[in-house]
């Protein structure tokens, strides 16, 4: 009986496992919020021969085009390239079309994001197809031969977090059909620029580097043999390395520049010792070097920066790309500051025809000048931003939290248009206090009040004053100390959560527990150390050369905190060392529960305690910066004595997408949603497997996951904020069974916001509508039809099927005549086989419309109640009820559902005369028409006749500013009365009698 039972469980496991593999999601769509602004950019570019015409490489938004010298940004390699983060782009001279692009951005942050090799395209990024090198790691530059884009050498840098024998220059003759590695040093050394002489591409220089990261430090740099500037003088068969007034002792990362003026000068910003650090020039292409400055600026942060570039026309002009931004205009002997729109400097591109006309990156993103630096474009129109995590508020509409790489405070944006305004994509984002690496956590009742971290410090920060007040645990400056000496190691990413449970009662983590009942105002340690703290991690960061000590590296952290929303005491923390430890009396006694078989060392992204069962705990761990970018997700049923690995080698996730993020639905037990590094996925057996769940999402890191009123909410490491609306057909069991019949999913509850007058492409806002799923069986002929019936049954609207056009359409109609911008959507209900999602706009019939496409549309909405949308398909129909419930800050105001139903009435009054006088227009215009093509001496009394009433109905089609007439007349009634949740005034309804009167005695004399 036993293994019966065994093999049912395990055939229905296999069943529902092959059904969702089958399962295509398209349907289900995410949409990005925001920011409309810059995140980090590390290489950019132009083209000589299209002048206005610019790319930028983002850290983790990979790869956008301007065509407009920076106005505008397009994303060129979405749904191409596997990973977001760029390293090098280079256009070929001899032909715009032509662009090579290696992945792998060289600025080694602990939160780098691995290269997946080169990639080409032979349209100007309208199509990419990938040339190999995909293990090779980061990718420091990339050189095209300007004789033969055929040739194209790569710097290759290698992983950041391990040896791997793929490091080296590389060398491609075919276009990157082969590739061969041409010069190789070590496991540990790679390439982190390399530079072809002007005139002569087979002499080549080439800068070694031997970097590699660990979660505690920052190795930039070796002894001599592993660093250094190599040339080939024949193509890259044989090198030299070029010792002459270089450096003797350590070297760390360098950066060359040759002046395409003057062949013979060779410059290199070199990491070194001391004063021997700074910038070297040669004047015999190599032979010897000499020291012109040993500005520190110039090795500001190296493994992070260093990046000098010269104007193409004078080798005296020399830029550095550090922080900051630094111009030297006598060969390197004297610097000044340039200003630039943001800090953090990496890369900069100079139109060798026009040297004024430039692009520069920086950790803000890219901007263009004109005028040599003086003016820039703007940043806040190319949406990379790095986020660390999100949380959202308890407003309507909801906003979403996360701190932003290289932002001053944390942000805030909102999930649907909260007001009207100008420039939405830039309006709608706040700062809501802390600095860059967040968190910020609103508080539950009151999203006024944030709670916010800036690298440890602890910020109460006040949205209505924009004032923070601060309550840093320990009150003392953690930066430059070495880890082992600190009272409170916090990480730059310190956590913060506040109890399900008691919304005064807030959790901070540095490598022990922390909570507050007062705000910060008085603080309670209850834990002892929560890390694995092994001495020999405990190190100053920063070796052989730089020191570094931000916090970033600093290990045997709390990274993640979550408190039971079951059991109230029960707390569980992660630390950024691999130790999982809960408590379950409130911090009094704790117990180290970290799972025997997980590798140590790991950084606890999450933890995710169950909503179902207060014994149960999902982990997500990352350990890609000890180099093993496995995923790792664990489950225990029993309080952390056992755990079972969910991320096995055919659960579904592949081997190299490390996991960032994991959270468990609310409502459906068993089904979870892991973020990783290169994307989403979605379980519906509790882990036992995985499923892609990516659909439209840009791969990109996905630091962290939210479930809210029905939407699942996402923040990425450089492309902003996505939300995926209303998950409710996923937490229904008929996903999993969908196969020979069609199904409809019951919609969510939805909640009647209008939406404001708004214009924006960016970020993606929906206008308020009931998002309806359905499934639709192979084979199905005929087309389908939906239905909307209010509580009585009586059809409000009905939307049938068009095969034809699938497409929905949008169109924005401006009626001049009402000063206002109208909106018309005209959605098709898709049959086609497969998961669908149809919108319904609440909208009832609107007015008659001679056009047949504008026919009926903009009725009133709906008003609050309960409704049924009944689908059609052939012979079958089937029914779900859904509720439209009251914009909260509506009712707020006291309005109710008997005075929109009232408000309601009288549109429908004014949408009847209104039809009624339309109608009346287009019967006398086709009579008109009709009587011009007689020769009866009785139709010019009747044009007459017609003309009078034509006249009174219609505005003059002539001159600005017409009188407005009766058609006119009761669509600005019926605007007036439309606009907002309101009672007709009695203003409204003295109007209407009278425009009633005056359509009646006019179709009495225009029938006559």
């Amino acid at each position: 009986m036993k293994t019966q039972l065994f093999s049912l469980q395990f055939l229905l496991s296999l069943f529902i496992t092959s059904t969702l593999i089958a399962q295509d999601f398209k349907a289900l769509k995410y949409r990005t919020v925001g920011p409309e602004r810059g995140g980090r950019v590390t290489t950019v570019t132009g083209t000589p021969m299209l002048p206005g015409t610019f790319y930028l490489g983002a850290s983790g938004g990979g790869v956008w085009k301007s065509d407009d010298y920076g106005t505008s940004w397009k994303n060129v390699s979405d749904g191409f390239f596997a990973t977001p983060s760029i390293g090098a782009i280079e256009v070929a001279v001899n032909d715009p079309n032509i662009v090579y692009v290696g992945t792998g951005s060289d600025g080694l942050r602990s939160n780098v994001i691995s290269g997946k090799g080169v990639y080409k395209s032979i349209d100007a990024g309208k199509t990419w197809d990938h040339i190999g090198l995909r293990e090779t790691g980061q990718i420091g530059a990339v050189e095209i031969d300007p004789t033969n884009n055929q040739v194209v050498w790569v710097a290759a840098i290698g992983n950041a977090f391990k040896a791997n024998e793929e490091r080296g220059i590389y060398k491609t003759t075919d276009g990157g059909q082969n590739w061969e590695k041409v010069l190789y040093i070590s496991d540990t050394v790679g390439f982190t620029d390399l530079e072809l002489l002007p005139g002569n591409p087979n002499i080549v220089y080439a800068a070694a580097w031997k970097a590699e990261r660990k979660p505690w430090t920052i190795i930039s740099g070796g002894n001599n043999d592993e660093g250094g500037i190599y040339k080939s003088i024949n193509g890259g068969k044989d090198w030299v390395k070029l010792e002459k007034g270089l450096p003797k002792g350590l070297v760390g990362k360098i950066d060359l520049a040759v002046s395409p003026v003057n062949s013979s000068i060779l410059y290199a910003v070199i990491e070194a010792p001391g004063k021997e650090g700074g910038l070297y020039k040669s004047v015999n292409q190599g032979k010897s070097f000499k020291q012109v400055s040993s500005n520190k600026g110039l090795v500001n942060r190296p493994f992070y920066y260093t990046n000098i570039e010269l104007d193409p026309t004078n080798p005296d002009i020399i830029y550095s790309n550090a922080n900051p931004l630094l111009k030297s205009v006598d060969g390197g002997k004297t610097w000044k500051r340039m200003s630039v729109p943001h800090g953090d400097n990496h890369d900069i591109w100079l139109n060798p025809n026009n040297p004024d006309l430039l692009i520069q990156a920086n950790d803000g993103g890219a901007n263009v000048s004109h005028n040599g630096g003086k003016t820039w474009s703007t940043q806040f129109n190319q949406p990379t931003a790095e986020l660390y995590q999100v949380e959202v508020d308890d407003q309507y509409p909801y906003w979403l939290y996360a701190g932003m790489q290289d932002n001053s405070s944390t942000i805030a944006v909102p999930s649907f248009p909260p007001s009207a305004i100008q420039k939405a994509g830039i309006g709608w984002v706040i700062n809501s206090g802390g600095c860059e690496t967040g968190p910020a956590v609103p508080k539950p009742g009151n999203h006024n009040t944030v709670y916010a971290n800036c690298k440890g410090r602890f910020g109460v920060f006040n949205k209505l004053t924009g004032v923070e007040r601060g309550y840093y645990v320990g009150a003392s400056n953690i930066y430059g100390h070495n880890p082992k000496d600190l009272k409170y190691r916090f990480q730059r990413v310190a956590p913060i959560h506040v109890s399900p449970h008691n919304p005064n009662v807030v959790y901070h983590g540095s490598q022990y527990l922390h909570k507050t009942v007062t705000d910060g105002l008085i603080w309670e340690t209850i834990s002892p150390d929560l890390t694995a703290f092994e001495d020999d991690k405990q190190v100053i960061s920063g070796s052989p050369i730089t020191r570094d000590i931000t916090g970033e590296e600093y290990y045997s952290t709390l990274y993640s905190i979550r408190e039971s929303k079951l059991v109230e005491g029960l707390i569980w923390t992660g630390s950024n060392d691999g130790v999982v430890s809960v408590t379950r009396d409130g911090g009094k006694t704790w117990k180290n529960v970290t799972p025997k078989k997980l590798p140590k060392g790991g950084r606890v992204e999450s933890v995710e305690p169950s909503q179902f069962n207060p014994a149960k705990v999902y982990i997500a761990v990352d350990r890609h910066l000890l180099g093993d970018e496995k995923p790792y997700i664990y489950v225990t049923n029993n309080y952390g004595e056992k755990w079972e690995l969910l991320t096995t080698e055919k659960s579904g996730i592949p081997a190299d997408f490390t996991t960032r993020v994991m959270r468990e639905d609310p409502v459906r037990e068993g089904l979870l949603y892991a973020g990783t590094e290169f994307g989403m996925f979605v379980s519906f057996n509790d882990g036992k497997s995985w499923e892609k769940f990516q659909q439209n999402l840009p791969v990109t890191p996905i630091t962290d996951l939210k479930i809210f009123r029905g939407d699942l909410v996402l923040s990425t490491m450089g492309r902003g904020f996505w939300i995926l609306d209303n998950i409710t057909s996923l937490r229904q069991a008929q996903i999993n069974t969908l196969t020979e019949t069609p199904h409809l999913f019951k919609p969510d509850n939805t909640i009647r916001y209008r939406y404001p007058n708004a214009r924006s492409s960016f970020p993606s806002y929906p206008r308020t509508s009931v998002i309806i799923d359905y499934y639709i069986p192979k084979d199905t002929k005929g087309g389908i039809q939906l239905e909307i019936l209010n509580a009585n049954k009586e059809v409000v609207s009905t939307i049938l099927s068009d095969s034809t056009k699938l497409k929905s359409t949008v169109k924005e109609v401006e009626d001049m005549n009402l000063s206002q911008i109208l909106r018309y959507v005209d959605k098709k209900l898709v049959d086609k086989p497969g998961l669908n999602r149809f919108d319904w706009d609440l909208s009832q019939k609107g007015a008659w419309n001679k056009d047949k496409n504008r026919r009926y549309k903009g009725g009133p909405m709906v008003a609050p109640g309960v409704y049924t949308a009944r689908l059609t398909v052939g012979e079958q129909s089937f029914e779900q009820s859904f509720e439209i419930i009251m914009d909260p800050r509506v009712k707020a105001e006291g309005f109710t559902t008997s005075k929109i139903e009232e408000q309601i009435a009288m549109q429908k009054k004014v949408i009847n005369l209104l039809s009624d006088a339309r109608k009346l227009e287009a019967s006398l215009e086709k009579e008109a028409k009709s009587l011009k093509k007689k020769k009866a001496k009785a139709k010019v009394a009747r044009l007459e006749q017609i003309n009078v009433a034509l006249k009174q109905l219609q505005n003059e089609k002539k001159g600005a500013y017409p009188q407005q007439m009766m058609l006119s007349q009761i669509s600005y009634l019926l605007n007036m009365i439309s606009r907002a949740d309101q009672l007709p005034g009695e203003e409204a309804k003295s109007r209407y009698e009278e425009l009633v009167a005056q359509f009646s005695k006019l179709m009495q004399e225009a029938t006559e």
